[in-house]
Parts: structure tokens; C-alpha cells; sequence
């Protein structure tokens, strides 16, 4: 985290190349307020104004900051929930130059793309966590419909697909201190316009924008208002225990349920089964070759065709 504040505040020239060698060893938590600060320059593509001026919810995006290029939005949301921002806090960037998705891999987040973190201050049970990456894919699914977009759908755990191509990823952070969490973080990257050949070769054939499906430039600024107001909606009917209802939303729209999948879960090996559904808890329900069933709580569940 600290190399990636300071070369954060280095490219936007804070710093010079010699004052950031001089005060690495100076408590990184001294430059919150720059970092703050900086986030709220003045950007070329992602607009605060645009998204703050019909944007419609009680906390989420009261705080926004808006960069250039970060390593990771995710990296500096945790920096700025551990230095005084505000419950529902909101990291956007134009560009991310290192970012990760789930379980390591590289995210790739070139110019016209959404790419935004949200903190979230709520105390919530570590058994939960896999709920809050599923009611988070409910929120994209919605904006996507709203977008003009009608067959958007959510693969376990952390994907939004639209006719079998990848357009989003989620990847859910939580922030412990002697086994409590305080704070979660919420990271959402949306493909929106740019041409999947600048991808690398191996994500290209996987991956689709905004706009190759709805044939025309997509609005980025409306799209992140309207996620912001759909999280929020998503995120009070969690916080009011309204798990039943928000599975019944995942379950509605999944890409995953009925298919035959691959499972790779953590320390095991690998096996296939069929999806049948989704627990209560968020885990994936498959039923193996034997016919004995698994409840899948994280790994990776890869589509066969």
C-alpha cells in the first residue's frame, strides 16, 4: 500500500523523484488529505459533476474522489478507510495500471472503463462476506438492464456476463483487526467502451464492452450514477437482513445455475458437477459426478461446454 500512495502522489507530481526517496520512511498516513486532495482534481473522462448532479442516494458517493491513473482503486480505498472517510466513500480512476481481480489475477483497466471501489463502515459477520460480492452483482445486473441492456447475467461468484462474454468482475475486500472486520471494500470494474484488442490476447476472445452489445458509446458518468443508486438500494436491503430477497434477485438472473461447471476449490482438487442452485449463505450448491452434493464457498467454477 505504501508504494502504491507514493507513486500515486509522485505521478501527479506532489513530489519530485528525490523528496519521494527522502520521506519513504515518513508515516504514510501523513498524506491522506494530498491523496484526498488530488482525488478531486479535475479529470478528463470521469466527471464529477456529471455523476453527483442527479445522483440520488443518502450515503453512498457523499464522499467521491476521482484519479487520473492508481495501481489499484481498491488499494487506495483501503488507504482512505483507515484515515477518516466516510461510510458509503467512493475511489473512482480512469485508469488502473496493477490491478487484481479475485484470487490474484491481474485486472485488466485500460481508459474507457469503469473502474471504482466503495468503503462500506458496517459490522458485519465474516460468514456474510460471500453475500455482500453477490448482492454487489444484483447491483450491476440492474444497471445494466437500466442501461438498455436485457440479458445481463451473474456467474458465481463475481462475474457479470452478457451472451457468454465477460463484462464485469467484483472483487470484495474485507479490512480485520483481531479477527473483526471494520471495513469492507467493494471494487467493481465495468468494460464500457474501448476495443477488447487492447486487452491481452488471452482475455480478448472472453470479453465484451457496453458498447460492441448495445452498438453505440455508452454514457460512463450515467452508468456509475445509476450504480451508485442501485449499490445503495442493494446494500440497505442487506444491512436490513433481507438476504431471501436478494438471492431471489441473484437466482432470477445467475449464468451459472444448470450448467455443467468445473470446480476448483482451494487446496482440493478439482472435480465437475451440475449447479443446482445457491444456499442462503451465497455458496454454490453442485452436485458432483456421484451424485453427492457440494456447497461451494470460494474457488473458481469454470462453465463447460
Amino acid at each position: 500500500m505504501r508504494n502504491e500512495i507514493l507513486n500515486l502522489l509522485k505521478k501527479e507530481e506532489k513530489f519530485s523523484e528525490k523528496t519521494i526517496d527522502e520521506i519513504r520512511e515518513i508515516e504514510i498516513n501523513d498524506f491522506a488529505e494530498i491523496i484526498k486532495e488530488v482525488g478531486q482534481n479535475p479529470t478528463e473522462y470521469i466527471r464529477r459533476e456529471e455523476i453527483v448532479k442527479d445522483l440520488d442516494t443518502e450515503f453512498i458517493g457523499n464522499e467521491l474522489y476521482i484519479f487520473k491513473e492508481v495501481m489499484s482503486t481498491n488499494t487506495v480505498a483501503k488507504f482512505l478507510s483507515e484515515n477518516g472517510c466516510e461510510n458509503g466513500c467512493v475511489i473512482i480512476s480512469e485508469k488502473q495500471s496493477d490491478a487484481k481481480g479475485r484470487l490474484g489475477k491481474s485486472w485488466e483497466s485500460p481508459l474507457g472503463g469503469i473502474w471504482l471501489s466503495i468503503v462500506l463502515k458496517t459490522q458485519v459477520e465474516h460468514s456474510k462476506l460471500p453475500m455482500i460480492t453477490l448482492a454487489t452483482g444484483v447491483a450491476v445486473q440492474k444497471t445494466l438492464e437500466k442501461a438498455g441492456i436485457t440479458n445481463a447475467e451473474i456467474k458465481w461468484p463475481n462475474d457479470i456476463m452478457i451472451n457468454g462474454k465477460k463484462v464485469s468482475g467484483i472483487l470484495t475486500e474485507a479490512i480485520t483487526k483481531f479477527n473483526t472486520i471494520e471495513n469492507i471494500i467493494v471494487g467493481v470494474g465495468i468494460d464500457a467502451n474501448f476495443d477488447v484488442n487492447v486487452l491481452s490476447k488471452e482475455l480478448q476472445e472472453g470479453s465484451t464492452t457496453l458498447d460492441i452489445e448495445l452498438g453505440h458509446r455508452v454514457d460512463e458518468n450515467e452508468i456509475i450514477r445509476i450504480f451508485l443508486e442501485e449499490f445503495e438500494k442493494i446494500t440497505l436491503m442487506f444491512n436490513d437482513g433481507e438476504f431471501e430477497q436478494i438471492l431471489k434477485e441473484w437466482r432470477k438472473n445467475s449464468y451459472s445455475i444448470g450448467k455443467i461447471v468445473e470446480v476448483r476449490e482451494p487446496f482440493n482438487k478439482s472435480y465437475d458437477g451440475y449447479v443446482l442452485g445457491i444456499s442462503r449463505e451465497g455458496a454454490l450448491v453442485v452436485e458432483k459426478i456421484d451424485g453427492t452434493l457440494e456447497k461451494v464457498i470460494s474457488g473458481e467454477c469454470i462453465i463447460k461446454n
